[in-house]
């Protein structure tokens, strides 16, 4: 039963850390930031290697998807690792809340903590379903507002980044720009800056000016790559084993498309089951803006 699980309560906001599954590197450091300014300690989680898979093999079923079994393995070797308060630490995971297995993935979780011993562990569902809701952990407009920011930040660092670092002359630069416009952003959202339209537009054109001038050799034989398929698969290093490292070492252009579609995506499909079933589209849309309210 659900009031079985251990619940994160609003008190745990300032003692506890959250654990979560590093995917989409530069929009997941931006996401965490916005958090941590709203008052949650957040950490995201890079440990990899067999152990890993050996862990996510041992406590989840191995019919089980592959991200599942990594996210999960990657989770209870942090928690094995020792570097933790065990008694202070809330994991936090996605739920697409739609037909793939990617629903379960709480239920897998939890699963495997008690399995692993560390049923007493409480989790953090984050979805657009409105599924696990906790009221321990609550999204306020303005952190909204900034995490949506952050999505349209993250996806332009990321994009840019992927078409200038093959061809720079100086290695390194398109990286420690990256950084310098993470920290600025990082910055502006404390200062309660950064995320309206207007602050929105300045941004992201001075950031494309940025790596414009960035000296390259667009003369330079690369080989343009698009990385598709499963979102963590296509994000996560630790699901592709690094392969965007790989193609950069092999002179290739990558191409993965941003967050922000998915986030779209997932909007739509449930505005579309919502009318599926019968409900109106005002209904849709007021169910939509409840959920990004309340649970996002």
């Amino acid at each position: 039963m659900r009031n079985e699980w251990p619940q994160f309560t609003a008190s745990m906001r300032s003692t506890h850390t959250v654990l979560a599954p590093m995917m989409a590197s530069i929009q997941f450091t931006l996401l965490a930031n916005v958090l941590k300014d709203e008052g949650y300690s957040v950490e995201l989680l890079t440990n990899g290697g067999p152990e890993v898979v050996r862990k996510g093999l041992k406590y989840v079923h191995n019919d089980t998807c592959y991200p599942a079994l990594l996210i999960i393995g990657q989770m209870i070797d942090a928690l094995d690792s020792g570097r933790y308060d065990l008694k202070r630490v809330v994991l936090a995971i996605t739920q697409t809340g739609g037909g793939c297995r990617a629903s379960n993935y709480i239920h897998l979780l939890r699963k495997a903590l008690i399995k692993a011993g560390y049923g007493y562990i409480p989790v953090i569902s984050l979805n657009l379903k409105g599924l696990d809701r906790n009221r321990g952990f609550t999204v306020t407009l303005k952190m909204l507002r900034k995490g949506i920011a952050a999505l349209a930040y993250g996806d332009t660092l990321m994009l840019l980044r992927n078409q200038v670092l093959p061809y720079e002359i100086q290695p390194g630069e398109a990286e420690h720009l990256v950084q310098r416009w993470i920290e600025r952003l990082s910055g502006q959202f404390r200062q309660s800056r950064g995320y309206d339209r207007i602050a929105l537009r300045k941004n992201l054109r001075r950031m494309i000016a940025d790596f414009t001038e960035i000296e390259v050799d667009s003369e330079k034989p690369v080989i343009k790559v698009g990385i598709v398929g499963e979102i963590y698969m296509k994000y996560a290093a630790l699901g592709n084993n690094h392969l965007e490292e790989f193609l950069y070492s092999q002179s290739c252009e990558v191409m993965i498309p941003g967050l922000t579609g998915f986030l779209l995506y997932g909007l739509y499909n449930q505005l579309e089951d919502i009318t599926l079933y019968g409900g109106s589209r005002l209904r849709a849309h007021r169910q939509i803006a409840f959920t990004l309210y309340c649970v996002f």
